[in-house]
């Protein structure tokens, strides 16, 4: 028997009449019970968020520093059997299970380290001007309101680290909806935060169910929204609540492009196993995973047979096996929908060079080429282990197709040319270039967000406390400057 985990209102644990189960996605075992926040309770851990927020803002910066350091040292105690959660919840294979934990073991670190730092203000002379003589203005940041933060399954754990530890570390409450597939390790969370001495109410872990969700999204008690997950869902909560604040960080559809002086064996071999590795690793369910491979015409012939060996070697199979490589998607049903993406491309006309097997929720990697411009998997997100491949002439047709695309998250670059580097960042409409690897690279402390459909806003822990915080100027008279 699973015992019932429950949730974490307003700091300390808390059980509802509801339950649900969670379920491996590789082989339906049963993981957990959670136990579900009632109307009361969900409305109890808003006006507790909402009360505490001034004092929480007054919180001193060691604090909020030293609980976040905690919750960091305890990730570190506790990777293994994290790692294993997140691999039985997620069906993630085990080892980026493990890398997992150890990017929120970061996220938690980096933002102790901007607790510190965090609000120091800064002085402006104002005297510059006659009326400004005596004057001087000192800038400092305070919290926007209660920040409601709603998590994707793809990375159940670093994603609600993602939200907590900016909020914690700016010193503003939040309350955090984990995903409703992989909620037990945004749970966790709780468990580590309520070891500190963090005001009572200045944190919350609610399993609120998606359809109870539109009420909370337009409580005017939580002026602050962070999202991340689907487009269609991101916007219809922006759409929703026009005045309040959104950071929406969506989907994407990853361009890896390769470009004539990346030619020699080496280079090709690097990039074609970067490639086969991160358009497959987490089953292809990250939002800057590769989803398309632009080549340049003079290694393209080079290129493709070597990508198709390398996702061929791919390990599939049981998550839990360390030598697993890729997993099952989320749930038989996304791998029914990525399996009706590829045989609609194929109907129309596209190649298939290696994959599009489904066994019940795994999808075995796949390499397209010739796909029709207008198919379903060159237009949206596939959000699974699939790749297509094109080729093209010269360094502006492969940009110009990077662009093509209503997305705009990532773009890797594979060049040696650091003008044609400086050209891409300039040419390509996306939140970030990563030159000489795929896309999929994120350091946890960078700015990490999107242009066009890919979401509005920027996460990474500094940035992330800039959205949770505004700029609130004040003017010193009479000083002798």
């Amino acid at each position: 028997m699973t015992s019932t985990t429950a949730f974490w209102l307003a700091g300390r644990q808390a059980t509802g009449e509801d339950t649900f189960d969670v379920t491996s996605p590789w082989d339906g075992r049963l993981v957990g019970t959670v136990s579900v926040p009632s109307d009361a309770q969900i409305e109890e851990a808003v006006a507790a968020a909402y009360a505490v927020r001034d004092e929480f803002a007054a919180t001193p910066a060691h604090v909020r520093a030293a609980a976040l350091d905690h919750v960091s040292r305890r990730l570190v105690e506790r990777t293994e059997e994290i790692a294993q959660l997140i691999s039985a919840e997620n069906g993630k294979p085990v080892k980026w299970a493990r890398g997992e934990v150890g990017r929120a073991v970061s996220v938690f670190r980096f933002a102790a380290e901007e607790a510190r730092r965090f609000n120091g203000g800064e002085a402006q002379r104002l005297d510059t001007d006659l009326g400004g003589q005596g004057r001087l203005a000192l800038t400092r940041r305070f919290p926007k309101g209660v920040v409601l933060g709603i998590a994707p399954f793809n990375f159940p754990l670093n994603l609600c680290a993602h939200k907590i530890a900016p909020a914690i570390a700016a010193g503003v409450p939040i309350i955090l909806k984990p995903a409703p597939a992989t909620p037990l390790s945004g749970l966790l969370i709780g468990e580590l935060l309520a070891e500190t001495e963090l005001p009572a109410g200045a944190w919350s872990v609610l399993p609120v169910p998606n359809d109870r969700m539109p009420a909370l999204v337009q409580d005017e008690r939580l002026p602050v929204i962070s999202f991340t997950g689907s487009e269609k869902v991101g916007y219809a909560i922006m759409d929703s609540v026009p005045r309040k604040h959104c950071t929406l960080e969506l989907g994407g559809n990853g361009a890896a492009v390769v470009l004539g002086d990346y030619a020699s064996d080496a280079d090709l071999d690097w990039a074609a196993t970067r490639i086969a590795t991160f358009s497959n690793y987490q089953g292809g369910q990250s939002c800057i995973s590769v989803q398309r491979v632009i080549a340049d015409a003079s290694v393209y012939d080079r290129l493709l047979p070597r990508i198709v060996a390398a996702v061929e070697a791919q390990v599939t199979g049981d998550p839990s096996d360390d030598k697993t490589d890729v997993g099952p998607l989320v749930s038989e049903d996304a791998a029914q929908r990525v399996e009706s993406w590829v045989k609609e491309a194929v109907e129309a006309g596209a190649t298939l060079l290696t994959g599009g097997d489904r066994d019940g929720a795994s999808y075995a990697p796949t390499v397209l080429t010739d796909v029709p411009a207008d198919a379903t998997i060159s237009c949206e997100e596939v959000f699974g282990p699939v790749l297509t491949v094109q080729k093209v002439d010269g360094e502006d047709a492969a940009f110009a197709a990077v662009n093509a695309s209503k997305y705009g998250l990532q773009a890797g670059v594979f060049t040696h040319d650091v003008q044609a580097a400086f050209r891409a960042h300039r040419a390509l409409e996306v939140g970030g270039v990563v030159i000489g690897d795929v896309p999929s690279y994120r350091a946890d402390q960078m700015p990490y967000g999107g242009a066009k459909q890919s979401g509005v806003g920027r996460e990474g822990v500094k940035f992330a406390m800039d959205d949770y915080t505004y700029e609130r100027v004040l003017v010193l008279t009479g000083l002798a400057l």
